[in-house]
């Protein structure tokens, strides 16, 4: 298992950028067995660890998008990554 930095279940909640994120991360903890919760929290901290890597990239984006009313074209043809996060957050791709 990776070590990551100390997370609490209201640090991830906060760290995660996206209402439908942090709903799913709720749901994770509430209904994920106690021998398997460990596993999940853990795919879960590696997720915000991405997303937190990612910020300043996240925030020049909002940036541009307030000051131009539009994505930067780097984004035009980007994947929405919602599916993705949630997937390695809870071990279905390719997670230890």
């Amino acid at each position: 298992m990776a070590q990551h930095e100390t997370w609490t279940v209201d640090r991830l909640h906060v760290a995660l950028p996206h209402s439908a994120l942090r709903q799913q991360l709720v749901t994770d903890v509430n209904m994920t067995g106690l021998e398997e919760l460990p596993r999940r929290l853990e795919g879960w901290a590696g997720a915000a660890e991405t997303l937190e890597a990612a910020r300043p990239r996240i925030e020049a984006a909002r940036a541009y998008v307030k000051e131009h009313g539009v994505l930067p074209p780097e984004y035009d043809d980007a994947p929405d990554m919602t599916d993705t996060v949630i997937d390695d957050a809870q071990g279905r791709r390719g997670a230890a």
